[in-house]
């Protein structure tokens, strides 16, 4: 999940993906300042029933870090569109958040 204001998106977990996780017990996230590519590890988020890499979604730099996840890492399952959010990211071209999908096509993808 990717959320756009101006050049810099939040990027957290879905709705759908923090289910399929179960109960969150641990999340790593990088530094601010730390330079990323659309496909690179960024982090990793641990749950009771595994360990999962997270990755970034778009070019950029980690422009602010969501602390309140590492020390609660249970708000990624109770509210991951709003505290549960992970990082911002400095994007480097904002033309390519257009390529990300809207909440309706991540919603068709995932179902069945």
């Amino acid at each position: 999940m990717a959320s756009a204001a101006g050049d810099s998106v939040r990027v957290g977990i879905t709705e759908f993906a923090q289910d399929q996780l179960g109960d969150v017990v641990f999340v790593e996230l990088p530094e601010v300042g730390k330079q990323v590519s659309a496909g690179d590890v960024f982090g990793e988020v641990e749950s009771t029933k595994s360990v999962s890499e997270l990755y970034a979604p778009l070019d950029g730099e980690v422009a602010a870090v969501n602390d309140a996840v590492v020390e609660s890492p249970e708000l990624i399952n109770s509210d991951p569109y709003g505290e549960g959010w992970l990082i911002e990211l400095k994007v480097a071209d904002p033309a390519t958040v257009e390529g990300l999908l809207d909440a309706d096509a991540y919603q068709a993808l995932t179902a069945g």
